[in-house]
């Protein structure tokens, strides 16, 4: 069960059988912010624009499941892993600020199975005080007897995958919800008493008109989020999409249209009172930003639980092995589940850093800059690409339009 295609997976270096991480890399861990990712690689169907690692029930042999395969035993299998994140930790005090379920679609589990990983997290590790545990949902996955549930079990954010208010739009992108149950379930998820509650939207599918999207816009602000994730579409390799466009069925998103919609969301989004804090991402207030997802972005420790899940401590990187079988297992046999893993050098972690902190509103310090990043700097702002706010260099909106150019400029 565990062959994996080699050019599925990145090639890295061998994992010790134990997980065990090098000495270095446990410097300074607790001292840091430190996160658990749990991933859940079921979805209900497979949406054509999607290269996550997922899989139906269908494709992971329904009723005949390998153990590991099935939904009914993977809670187990990931409290596993938590159980061997305690151990690679020794006994640190690393107390968790930060838990994100995300797949798949992570309430296609009972909430008790959810809940229970977050017990077992608490049980393991500790939970930082005031700590965001989030589970992104789709609509039609989750009841209001759910949202109940999960937010008596410690999950206080909830984040639900909307893309769009339209029907056409939807049915493109093979997303099987009525768009008229989002509302519902954002309201269910207040009267449950989540603390906060996100909103993920996708623009530049074709046949996405302007007016469709200010539509979602308008939809997606009528229910009052307190954080809003707008994404354009990206054609991924090998997925069904990708196959479309290539036989003409569908156009490739056109990069003035991606523009003309990420602008009009910007502009919505701020009147509403949801500043940008990253590129793709707007929040009602600091305490608004996904706290998880900034420790990505800054560079700081998380542990990801599950198939295909990658991980990042004190400047080690690895990945598990992709399958959910072959997942399962290895922690059955008491291996660890990492297919491979790499050390980041100095210089892989300074091109990381300008690659992340630059899509943030705080921006990124001079400094990481090599001299030749730094040369560039006037003419990105006589540009109007980038601007020096304080001691930090800052995407204007235009810049955020051109991220990637800009960064090109500044590690040529």
């Amino acid at each position: 069960m565990e062959h994996v295609p080699p050019s599925s997976l990145p090639v890295g270096d061998p994992v010790p059988e134990d997980g065990a991480l090098p000495p270095a890399a446990l410097e300074g861990v607790g001292e840091r912010p430190f996160g658990l990712y749990v991933h859940v690689p079921f979805c209900t169907v497979r949406c054509g624009y999607c290269d996550f690692n997922t899989y139906t029930a269908e494709e992971l042999g329904g009723a005949s499941a390998a153990p590991g395969a099935s939904r009914a035993t993977y809670a187990q299998a990931a409290i596993e892993e938590v159980r061997r994140v305690r151990k690679a930790l020794g006994d640190r005090d690393v107390p968790v600020s930060t838990v994100f379920f995300g797949g798949g679609t992570p309430t296609l589990l009972p909430a008790g199975d959810l809940t229970a990983v977050v017990a077992a997290i608490e049980s393991e590790l500790g939970l930082a005080p005031g700590a965001e545990v989030t589970t992104e949902s789709n609509p039609d996955s989750v009841t209001r007897a759910d949202l109940e549930e999960l937010r008596a079990g410690g999950i206080n954010r909830v984040s639900f995958g909307m893309q769009s208010a339209v029907g056409h739009v939807l049915r493109t992108l093979d997303r099987t919800h009525d768009p008229r149950r989002v509302p519902d379930a954002v309201a269910w998820a207040r009267e449950a008493g989540f603390d906060q509650v996100s909103l993920d939207l996708i623009y530049g599918t074709p046949g996405e008109s302007l007016a469709d999207w200010e539509a979602s816009l308008d939809a997606a602000l009528a229910c009052g989020p307190d954080h809003v994730s707008a994404y354009s579409l990206i054609v991924e390799d090998g997925t069904a999409l990708a196959r479309q466009v290539r036989r003409g069925e569908l156009p490739m998103p056109d990069d003035d249209d991606l523009a003309d919609k990420y602008t009009l969301a910007d502009e919505r989004l701020v009147a509403a009172g949801l500043g940008w804090y990253e590129v793709s991402n707007w929040a009602r207030d600091e305490a608004s930003r996904c706290r998880h997802n900034l420790l990505y972005w800054t560079g700081a420790d998380w542990w990801g639980v599950g198939p295909g899940a990658h991980s990042h401590v004190g400047g080690v990187r690895w990945w598990n092995v992709k399958h959910p079988a072959a997942y399962a297992d290895r922690l059955a046999a008491g291996r660890s589940p990492a297919h491979a893993r790499e050390v980041l050098d100095a210089e892989s972690r300074r091109v990381e850093r300008v690659l992340l902190e630059l899509r943030l509103r705080e921006g990124l310090a001079p400094e990481v800059l090599d001299p030749v990043g730094r040369a560039a700097v006037p003419d990105l702002v006589a540009r109007g690409l980038l601007v020096t706010a304080g001691d930090r260099l800052v995407l204007t909106r235009t810049g955020r339009l051109l991220a990637d150019a800009v960064v090109r400029d500044l590690l040529p």
